[in-house]
């Protein structure tokens, strides 16, 4: 896919601006809509753990506050913090509410998850793979 290196590009620049004082695994997302816009996302954490945003909502909610309500795909950086640069040791899969927040909007067999350590080294997969049988809007 034309899109996958500059998603994943973006993604690591997003991660650069993490704010992760508690974990120090700095996430960078970077989600792209149908006309070609990216919208970029990192963690941000908080005191109290609850009120954290991960980075794949960041760039969700970021999107959804411009109007956009369908998506195609979205790269996924993370790492300890002490690993800057453009290579990571690690995958860093979305978590289940990310997951789940992404499902509200996309189509699940569709919508492509691409996990990255570089812009050379990942694996994509989609959305229905990572959240088999999920519940979305047409259910209700």
């Amino acid at each position: 896919m034309e899109y996958t290196k500059i998603l994943i590009k973006e993604a690591l620049n997003a991660r650069k601006n993490a704010y992760t004082p508690y974990s120090r695994f700095d996430v960078g997302a970077a989600l792209l809509t149908f006309d070609g816009k990216i919208y970029g996302g990192f963690n941000i954490e908080n005191a109290a753990y609850s009120v954290c945003n991960c980075a794949e909502r960041t760039a969700l909610f970021r999107a959804v506050y411009d109007n956009y309500r369908e998506f195609k795909a979205i790269a996924v950086v993370g790492a300890k913090s002490e690993e800057k640069g453009e290579i990571l040791s690690s995958y860093a899969p979305p978590c289940g509410m990310c997951r789940q927040a992404l499902r509200e909007f996309c189509n699940p067999k569709k919508f492509k998850v691409i996990l990255a350590k570089s812009e050379n080294e990942f694996n994509i997969f989609t959305l229905n793979d990572l959240l088999p049988e999920s519940f979305g809007p047409e259910h209700l």
